[in-house]
């Protein structure tokens, strides 16, 4: 290249820098004088921080105004992935500090948690609610190694009575990602726990407050500097429960006895449940289920020591590890036993096939029409009062086959059972009050899958041996024979068809002592037994008493909700009152349970020994046991039914929560004074304090 050339290229190139440097200078003088505010403005932005102020959940208190469950001032520690600079150094520093305190928090547990909110990592994410003062100190003092991680100030639920209506309740827990994208109302972010059970569930939405938020100015490293504005948060609705708390308390502690009274004998009896209603309102006084609920376990991380406890990490049901997640009063299923024959009698008084005075059944132990089914004992003549007071078997088959399966089913219908109750619980079972209908759907499906596979089988089979045929002779031997297998297989399946699906009259004898297919939950027979003790009136079941606002005023007041007048004479349901009085005198199966209770304050029961229905169960020496009862006899106020899953007689297992239900409630006897003693003694000093001269 030439000396010119050469000149010529640098004094272009020096052109083009001087012309770019241009360029650059009157993009920089525009940015200083026609954009400055808005890139002045932009960097004031950059340096805000918007915080939320988690809104205080509404409180939840007994009839008395006892509280039930309140929130707490907690540390919340989370770390804000944006603003992490070196993830993986952090998370290490973070889980070394940890360590001594929460040796469960591992690199792994923080990148599960990052991964459950990848979508939304613009949020901060939650790695540990309530942590200790010292923990705090801790992490302030690492705060240059821990950028992005972030300890604050928030409201967390807080139970405390512990367990006591633990499942009427219900539980907080961190929103999933299916219920954050379904729910219709904007105040939930990935880190918001929510109801997830009992009435923390069903009232989200009044116990739920709106959150606020804290406009802040932080510096380089993410520390605030000054706070701008803050928009306060709304607190929830608080909620007054119709429970009256010494029934509450009283029931599960006699629970709790009861079942481990009985393991020593049953070891299987190892859950109950029971209702009491107010029978002229519907409203629940008291519900428990066994084993207990902690609300507390579920509002962080559960352990995975503690989840099996109420989840069994086993497919099939362990009746010595029976879960305690399901609340038994509403969410479990029971045949009823002998606690069904009210219906029967009713039933057949309805059709007027029956004198409840008459003797007119003579038990010699069995019924004598098969399947023959046993009796509880030789009980001789007996007509409606004496057969209910020994809850005979044979007495009620023979009104059942009277009465018949329609009007059977029709009656049980009308008083609730196996329909939804409607209480303001979520997740209630229906039950099963089975009928023709529902037999020959249930069966047909059944038979339909098993000959289907039989034909499969078959045609499989066939199909292999035809592969194989040596000549045309043969397989026209085994075409033949196949046609033959088809057609008994046919014949078979229709004969099985035809009496599987269709109602037998065994089926009606099966009903007619609380056994076959009825299956009912432990509320549905409280309500039931509530309904012929108020003459008939079928009320909705209620928990809420009423809705009040943080500052007092009354939201909303929950009035006794009529279901329907069942459409059952007076006159069944007096005489049926009569029956059940029957089983708590002298000679009935509760006798002794309410003999010393005075002459004011008569009960009545009936008791019930009702067969499992569980796969694998001696069906001769395994049962429920069953008990429903209401009381005064004269003018009723409570109904009362509970369930001990494998306690054998009712009498002996939930009659005994029964009793001590009662006996609180008419202030026959104090159950909780031991426990009031003992709290007394904590608050009273035992000693004089000294005179100060």
């Amino acid at each position: 290249m030439k000396a010119n050339d050469l000149k010529i290229n640098i004094k272009i190139y020096a052109y083009i820098v001087v012309f770019l440097l241009g360029i650059l200078g009157v993009r920089l003088a525009i940015v200083q004088l026609f954009n400055n505010d808005i890139y002045q403005t932009q960097a004031k932005e950059n340096r805000i921080r918007l915080v939320a102020i988690k809104a205080p959940r509404g409180e939840i208190y007994a009839n008395n105004g006892e509280i039930l469950a309140s929130n707490k001032l907690v540390y919340t520690l989370s770390l804000t992935y944006m603003e992490i600079n070196d993830y993986e150094q952090v998370s290490k520093q973070l889980v070394n500090i940890l360590k001594d305190y929460y040796p469960e928090i591992t690199l792994d547990f923080i990148e599960q948690k990052v991964e459950l909110q990848k979508d939304r990592l613009f949020e901060p994410v939650i790695i540990m609610r309530d942590i200790p003062w010292e923990l705090v100190v801790k992490l302030e003092e690492s705060r240059r190694e821990l950028l992005g991680v972030t300890v604050t100030v928030e409201p967390l639920r807080y139970y405390p009575q512990g367990a006591l209506s633990g499942h009427i309740l219900g539980y907080i827990h961190s929103i999933n990602p299916d219920e954050l994208s379904g729910t219709e109302v904007p105040r939930y972010n990935i880190a918001s726990l929510i109801g997830k059970s009992g009435v923390e569930k069903y009232y989200e939405q009044e116990l739920r407050g709106k959150d606020g938020a804290r406009r802040v100015e932080v510096d380089a490293r993410g520390r605030p500097v000054r706070e701008l504005v803050t928009l306060e948060p709304e607190s929830g609705n608080n909620l007054y429960l119709t429970l009256d708390m010494e029934l509450q308390k009283v029931m599960e502690k006699s629970m709790a006895g009861t079942l481990k009274n009985l393991q020593s004998k049953y070891p299987k009896a190892q859950v109950g449940s029971a209702v009491v209603l107010n029978v002229k309102t519907g409203e629940v006084l008291a519900m428990c289920s066994d084993p207990p609920m902690f609300p507390d376990d579920w509002k962080g991380n559960l352990s995975s020591a503690r989840l099996p406890y109420y989840i069994p990490q086993t497919s099939d049901y362990d009746p010595l590890n029976p879960g305690a997640i399901t609340n038994r009063a509403i969410q479990s299923t029971y045949p009823p036993g002998s606690t069904f024959k009210p219906v029967i009698g009713m039933a057949v008084l309805e059709k007027g096939l029956m004198d409840p005075e008459e003797y007119s059944v003579n038990c010699g132990g069995a019924y004598w029409i098969a399947p023959y089914i046993k009796c509880t004992g030789v009980h001789g003549n007996v007509n409606y009062y004496s057969a209910m007071a020994v809850s005979c078997n044979t007495y009620f088959q023979e009104m059942g086959r009277r009465a018949a399966k329609d009007e059977i089913i029709r009656v049980a219908g009308e008083m609730g059972l196996g329909s939804k109750t409607g209480v303001d619980l979520p997740e209630e079972k229906k039950g099963l009050l089975p009928s023709p209908a529902w037999k020959k759907e249930y069966w047909g499906a059944i038979i339909d899958r098993k000959y289907e596979a039989l034909q499969k089988q078959m045609d499989d089979r066939y199909a292999e041996l035809l592969d194989v045929a040596a000549n045309d002779d043969e397989r026209r031997r085994l075409e033949k024979k196949l046609d033959n297998e088809k057609a008994k297989l046919e014949a078979q399946y229709e004969s099985d068809y035809k009496f599987n699906t269709a109602w037998q009259a065994f089926d009606t004898f099966n009903m007619s002592i609380g056994q076959g297919y009825n299956d009912y939950s432990v509320l549905q027979l409280a309500n039931y037994i509530a309904a012929i003790a108020n003459g008939g009136n079928l009320m909705r079941p209620q928990v809420v008493q009423k809705i009040v606002s943080h500052d007092n005023k009354v939201v909303k007041q929950y009035q006794p909700e009529l279901i329907r007048k069942v459409d059952i004479k007076d006159t069944s349901l007096e005489a049926t009152q009569r029956a059940m009085l029957q089983v708590a005198q002298p000679g009935g199966t509760a006798y002794f349970l309410f003999s010393h209770f005075p002459a004011n304050i008569k009960v009545a029961a009936k008791t019930g020994t009702a067969e499992t229905g569980r796969k694998g169960d001696d069906t001769n020496r395994e049962f429920h046991g069953v008990f429903v009862a209401f009381a005064p006899f004269d003018d009723p106020e409570i109904a009362f039914a509970g369930v001990v899953e494998y306690g054998q007689h009712g009498s002996e297992s939930a009659g005994l929560v029964a009793r001590a239900v009662f006996e609180q409630y008419f202030g026959l006897v104090d159950h909780l004074a031991a426990e009031k003693l003992e709290q007394d003694s904590k608050t009273t000093p035992t000693t004089k304090p000294t005179a100060v001269e």
